[in-house]
């Protein structure tokens, strides 16, 4: 009898120890203390959107020709397919966009104020506008804090001058609408931008400003113009056109861009069904 009063004394903390694990229970201003985050899943997705806007355009001349400023043109149109992937498999803040767009290029020239003649001219034309078809492809980084989304682009692109308006006191109206002999109509450079974007699932709405700088000159350097020599060729040497857009897009999310894919439910269900593949591989050895 003495022995079993020692033993059941022996695991009274013991039972003890155990009936408070088992009934421990946290007080309300503990809970309220605790921080619960849902956890999101953020797919690789895919969208298409269209852009407006309008474009600020100038030449960058080398040596500067006096005068030389922005022209502000309407009507910049892009059509722009988004994939983002994440990289590793596990960032998903990275993706690649690109489509077709149709842009301007041009410069305009200040007049004297004391004057009145404008300060700089090209063959004569104080204002140049020319319209450009472009095939750009930028990589893009995406920071998503739903409903609001921060985006960066840096890419390139390659165009073709298609079209050119001028006009000026001492232009040739011959070459009104006309391109010359030694202007360039094949058109690349380099492009960029940021921007702001709002998701309201399936549709974005991106508000974009996108900088870009032409590398291909607009003229053939050192050309002879009988008109206008010596004057052109000293300024020609370099003319590479400079543009900001601002546009604002909707995109259409084309697959889904949070939450579990029907891929990934299929996939759930016929691990239900079937068990995974290791599960089996294991049982049938």
């Amino acid at each position: 009898m003495k022995r079993i009063l020692i033993l059941l004394l022996a695991l009274l903390p013991a039972g003890l120890l155990w009936a408070q694990t088992d009934t421990l229970e946290f007080s309300n201003e503990y809970l309220d203390t605790v921080n619960v985050r849902r956890n999101t899943t953020i797919n690789d997705y895919a969208m298409i959107g269209v852009n407006y806007g309008g474009t600020f355009s100038t030449v960058y001349f080398n040596p500067t020709k006096m005068g030389a400023g922005f022209r502000f043109q309407p009507h910049y149109f892009s059509v722009m397919f988004t994939h983002y992937e994440k990289m590793f498999n596990y960032i998903p803040y990275f993706g690649i966009t690109a489509g077709v767009a149709m842009s301007h290029e041009g410069v305009h020239f200040d007049d004297n104020p004391e004057t009145g003649y404008p300060l700089g001219y090209v063959d004569g034309a104080t204002e140049m506008s020319i319209r450009t078809l472009e095939l750009p492809v930028m990589m893009q980084m995406h920071f998503d804090a739903a409903p609001v989304k921060l985006l960066a682009n840096l890419g390139g692109f390659v165009g073709y001058r298609m079209s050119v308006e001028r006009s000026g006191i001492w232009l040739d109206e011959e070459y009104t609408g006309k391109f010359r002999d030694y202007e360039y109509r094949f058109d690349y450079g380099l492009q960029g931008g940021a921007g702001l974007g709002f998701m309201i699932d399936p549709i974005e709405i991106h508000l974009s400003v996108l900088g870009r700088w032409s590398l291909q000159n607009l003229y053939q350097p050192d050309y002879y113009n009988e008109l206008f020599h010596p004057y052109n060729t000293y300024y020609y040497r370099y003319a590479n056109p400079i543009d900001i857009s601002v546009t604002l897009g909707v995109y259409l999310q084309l697959t889904k861009r949070t939450g579990k894919t029907t891929r990934q439910i299929r996939q759930e269900a016929k691990e239900i069904v079937y068990g995974k593949a290791e599960d089996n591989a294991g049982e049938s050895r």
